[in-house]
């Protein structure tokens, strides 16, 4: 494909089309993000109005049933900020989330209830997720009184249930325990658990197997990949870690200064990235070759921009070796479809 074949492609105007894949599953978008910006105030002192962290500005996408994207970027790139505005635990400043064709910003309080109950949210640290005082039948209850489920023999069917679908069996042994008697794969379990309790259609895990040994990272992975099986769950999987996407996601989207520079299906995106900076992330990867231990790779130079006050045009243009005066530091690059499906918001392929 030459760069006059490419297309400018209107971001807000993206969708996922309305079929039903070769597995069955309904590929509809469940979730739905349009033009979302969150900018937190900052304050001089308390007091007087000193600009705003511009966190998320201007992300796109739509999740399908069943779908999994990994939203991938270095630390302070809005990651969590996009995560904990989906989660409703951050109100968007502009923009809207739209759930199953109902706004965030429109839902009751009630109403805020049932969304939370359609959404699991898989914490990075399991230890600090689980409160030590609570034994693990505590633990996985509270969400189920908590959202008015008052039969106690349905709560115990429920417990008992997903406990057996994260692998924590006999579950009896595991019931009157507390976290601090289980290993980190078995309090990631209990995460796992707890956000599955309420039959979520969307789970949202936020580096999930970071915090874990090596040997324990493929085990939950490939739980959490049977659970999307059995249950048709969306996933957004929050990551830095490039290793694991390409077994756990169906598509990327890489942030870089609070907006989206490049997304598209993992294969097509991880062989043949477009965006500079993207090609900076996957250089950048640690590679388990003990023979290229010693080896310096090659990335830009410089810090990510502030986002209290991010340069004008592409966000990426101080630190890119292909910056290009008058355009890349002057405009904001649309999306361009560079393949079919595969969208880089960079000025080379104008």
């Amino acid at each position: 494909m030459t760069q006059s074949d490419m297309t400018v492609v209107d971001s807000t105007q993206q969708s996922v089309p309305g079929t039903v894949s070769p597995n069955g599953r309904n590929r509809q978008p469940l979730l739905t993000v349009r033009d979302l910006r969150v900018w937190f105030e900052l304050r001089r002192f308390g007091f007087g109005h000193a600009g705003y962290v511009r966190a998320v500005d201007g992300v796109n996408f739509d999740l399908a049933y069943g779908e999994t994207i990994a939203v991938v970027g270095e630390s302070g790139c809005g990651k969590s900020s996009l995560m904990k505005t989906i989660l409703g635990l951050n109100r968007p400043t502009q923009g809207e989330v739209i759930f199953e064709d109902r706004r965030l910003n429109d839902l009751s309080r009630n109403e805020m209830q049932w969304y939370r109950s359609q959404v699991g949210y898989v914490q990075q640290d399991p230890y600090g997720a689980l409160p030590p005082f609570m034994s693990v039948e505590r633990i996985l209850n509270e969400p189920l009184i908590i959202s008015g489920i008052k039969n106690a023999g349905e709560r115990e069917q429920r417990i008992r249930r997903v406990l057996e679908e994260v692998k924590m069996s006999p579950v009896d042994d595991f019931l009157p325990k507390f976290p601090h008697m289980l290993s980190g794969g078995q309090q990631q379990r209990i995460v796992i658990a707890r956000a599955m309790i309420m039959e979520p259609k969307l789970l949202v895990a936020d580096e999930p197997v970071s915090m874990l040994d090596a040997s324990v990272r493929v085990e939950i992975l490939r739980l959490l990949r049977g659970l999307q099986a059995t249950h048709n769950l969306a996933v957004i999987y929050i990551t830095h870690d490039l290793s694991t996407v390409r077994y756990f996601s169906e598509r990327i989207m890489v942030m870089y200064a609070g907006q989206v520079v490049e997304q598209g299906k993992v294969d097509d995106l991880l062989r043949s990235p477009k965006h500079p900076y993207t090609q900076a992330l996957i250089e950048a990867t640690s590679d388990p070759d003990a023979a290229n231990a010693a080896v310096f790779r090659d990335v830009p130079p410089g810090e990510p921009p502030s986002l209290v006050n991010p340069p004008a045009g592409c966000r990426f243009h101080p630190r890119c070796p292909h910056f290009m005066a008058d355009l890349c530091d002057a405009e904001v690059p649309p999306d361009f479809e560079v393949q079919p499906g595969h969208l880089a918001a960079c000025w080379l392929y104008r």
